[in-house]
């Protein structure tokens, strides 16, 4: 048996995203049977009102999936407690609850039962909702009887905020029983990072820093802030995209090979490429980073007229090990730009020579290839190489050799969800962060934000919705000896 209760329950995430994910799973038998799903919201409704609300979203963003039958037969494990995270009492009536559904009329004899908690809550819920777990006594684990709890993104706003989170949680779980969760990791393309790294050995023997000369990480929306201004005013770009989505992606571009394939081994070669990225100092952030601001944010509801918050960030970083050494590491994000697109771009070293010098263009530095990762939304891999131009006297042009998932797939990309809800109910913890991990990624940003906040950074610069960006970007990459590379329209 498994109960999955979900705080939050009348929460944009569960009808947007984790209940279409379970329908998903459910629709390909791949759900835990028998499996109690409860929903955990102040909101008073009964079960039936809350399975008739989610029948309406599901349908709406499980799309072509969605088929009335099979909903039905979903629907009748989902269950709707209303409750307040504030109140002890709650608590001691959900647990009341979750027997019931789990051990029925012979409450005498309780079946073994594995419990999993979601927080889509607002953060400020995170730490009280996991103390109201502890001294319930929901979080204790027995032989057959597993507890885990899933917290959802930001974990804390900055480091210390982070640690006493961590402190909160951990005193009523154990660190194995958490599961921070980041979407980014479930997305298939960035697991392929994995694969294509190490099943290959046309890639791995040269993934160092005698071969590849930079490396781009981008993630970029077309999306403005829109209602999530009293949020993103608070927050800002790196705490939004940064310290969590790029450095998770990092670390799988950049991580050593992992003894086994297994939640410890994999989290610690990540946590041992944050840790080998130093904290900047102030002036450091002054050359190796730069913000932008699109032109109309401010006039955005709930945006401060002389608002300096950054909705575009680029960041220059090193990863000081010996893989890695003196390999720049470039990552940026923004909204309201151009298009939407998460890709990693791994730029190779020029060739040390050139030796067909037959045109004007000979004495220029012959480009160097490019391995391009794009992780969404047209998922695929480009490689960029030189070829001969036919009929030439060997002059020289850029190709490209594509792949695209969507050319072997009948249908669409599962969404990350679908991933780590199931792994979370299976108790695999791989692609979740831990403890050590989640701080060591905010002493990363931590320097660089306190100084972005400290007015010695310039203003902000203003683009223009559907751009590139700020356009010192460019001139700034260039000072680097770089260029950004810019795929939009992305890989179709």
């Amino acid at each position: 048996m498994h109960s999955l209760v979900i705080f939050g329950a009348s929460g944009d995430l569960t009808s947007r995203k984790l209940i279409p994910a379970l329908y998903n799973l459910f629709r390909k038998n791949r759900l835990p049977k028998p499996l109690n799903i409860v929903g955990f919201s102040r909101t008073k409704m009964s079960g039936s009102d809350w399975r008739n609300k989610l029948a309406g979203t599901t349908k709406q963003f499980a799309a072509k999936a969605f088929a009335q039958d099979t909903w039905d037969n979903f629907a009748a494990q989902v269950h709707y407690f209303a409750g307040d995270i504030a109140q002890s009492e709650s608590f001691t009536a959900l647990d009341a609850f979750l027997k019931t559904l789990e051990n029925g009329t012979d409450a005498a004899s309780p079946a073994p039962c594995n419990r999993l908690f979601y927080l889509s809550t607002a953060p400020m819920f995170y730490g009280q909702a996991s103390e109201q777990l502890g001294q319930a006594g929901m979080s204790v684990e027995s032989p057959g009887n597993s507890r885990r709890i899933v917290i959802e993104k930001p974990f804390g706003t900055n480091l210390e905020t982070a640690q006493v989170l961590n402190d909160t949680v951990q005193r009523n779980f154990n660190e194995s029983q958490i599961y921070r969760i980041d979407h980014y990791l479930g997305k298939e393309t960035v697991n392929n990072i994995l694969i294509l790294r190490f099943a290959n050995t046309i890639f791995e023997p040269i993934w160092n820093r005698n071969y590849i000369g930079s490396i781009q990480i981008t993630a970029n929306e077309e999306v403005m802030i829109g209602h999530r201004a009293g949020y993103y005013e608070s927050a800002g770009v790196l705490r939004d995209m940064f310290q969590n989505h790029l450095l998770q992606i990092l670390t799988f571009a950049a991580m050593e090979p992992p003894a086994r394939f297994d939640a410890k081994c994999v989290r610690d070669e990540k946590v041992k490429v944050l840790q080998s990225i130093q904290s900047m100092t102030e002036d450091e952030v002054l050359v190796n980073s730069l913000r932008g601001q699109y032109r109309s944010y401010r006039d955005e509801p709930g945006v401060a007229a002389n608002s300096q918050t950054a909705t575009y960030g680029a960041l220059r970083l090193f990863v000081n090990n010996w893989r890695w050494n003196g390999v720049p590491i470039f990552l940026r994000s923004g909204k309201a730009m151009s298009c939407r697109t998460t890709q990693i771009v791994i730029n190779f070293r020029q060739p040390p020579h050139r030796m067909f010098a037959n045109d004007k263009a000979s004495m220029l530095p012959l480009p160097g290839n490019r391995l391009v990762l794009q992780l969404q939304p047209a998922e695929g891999i480009q490689i960029h190489f030189e070829t001969k131009i036919p009929d030439t006297d060997m002059q020289m042009r850029s190709s490209q050799l594509n792949f695209n998932f969507s050319d072997r797939l009948s249908g669409e990309l599962p969404d990350s969800y679908e991933r780590l809800l199931l792994d979370a109910l299976q108790g695999d913890a791989s692609l979740f962060a831990r403890s050590d991990e989640v701080e060591a990624a905010w002493r990363i940003i931590d320097p660089i934000q306190k100084c972005w906040d400290s007015g010695r950074m310039l203003d902000p610069e203003f683009y223009e919705k559907g751009s590139l960006g700020p356009a010192h970007a460019d001139r700034w990459m260039e000072s680097f000896a770089n260029h950004w590379f810019d795929l939009c329209p992305v890989i179709g």
